[in-house]
């Protein structure tokens, strides 16, 4: 996990966001092979292990995504080097293609599926949720495995920046909040409002 990454993370229990506390115990060019993570609001905690932070209740992707990492770069529009993009379930198997046309993003993979592997600054979380604070993602690319669930998909649109964008692998949902740009052969783009 990319130790700056800290800094977007959130508790997985439902209260108000407050920030996490990491204590690390290996490092390795600025990412956390192992350590620990706690949440100081309800004293929720769980380890760092081979770089992966678990939040419980994640369920590795088994669907293959039918984007491609040039794809998913023209739907999220992102431009200029800075902050992070998540990628949940499927589309997280184009995180190494992506990293190197995104330079500057760090990416975030939510419940990759299990032989995904990967090099900082690119991060691995395993969780039931989406684990990082509203408004935290330039970008959020929702794979089938998880779009089906409007709980996810409105996750995702609140992990978006406004004015920034989420991409669905599934049907377009309507949602306050979210303006729809354009949707094709089961993928749809959306902005999130002002």
């Amino acid at each position: 996990m990319f130790i700056e990454l800290t800094d977007h993370l959130r508790c997985p229990a439902d209260h108000e966001e407050a920030y996490l506390v990491l204590l690390p115990d290996l490092v390795e060019r600025r990412d956390v092979r192992s350590g620990q993570l706690g949440c100081p609001v309800c004293g929720w905690e769980t380890t760092v292990s081979e770089g992966v932070v678990d939040f419980g209740g994640g369920t590795p992707a088994l669907r293959p995504t039918a984007l491609s990492a040039e794809g998913i770069r023209a739907f999220l529009g992102l431009s200029g080097p800075g902050g992070y993009a998540a990628l949940v379930g499927g589309p997280a198997v184009l995180a190494s293609e992506l990293a190197t046309s995104l330079r500057g993003v760090a990416l975030v993979l939510v419940n990759p599926p299990l032989a995904t592997v990967v090099e900082p600054p690119v991060s691995i979380l395993r969780g039931g949720r989406i684990p990082v604070k509203r408004a935290s993602m330039r970008g959020v690319v929702l794979g089938a495995d998880f779009a089906s669930d409007p709980a996810w998909v409105t996750r995702a649109v609140n992990a978006v920046l406004p004015g920034l964008r989420v991409v669905v692998e599934g049907t377009p949902v309507e949602m306050p909040g979210i303006e729809v740009l354009a949707e094709a052969e089961g993928v749809w783009v959306g902005r999130k409002k002002q």
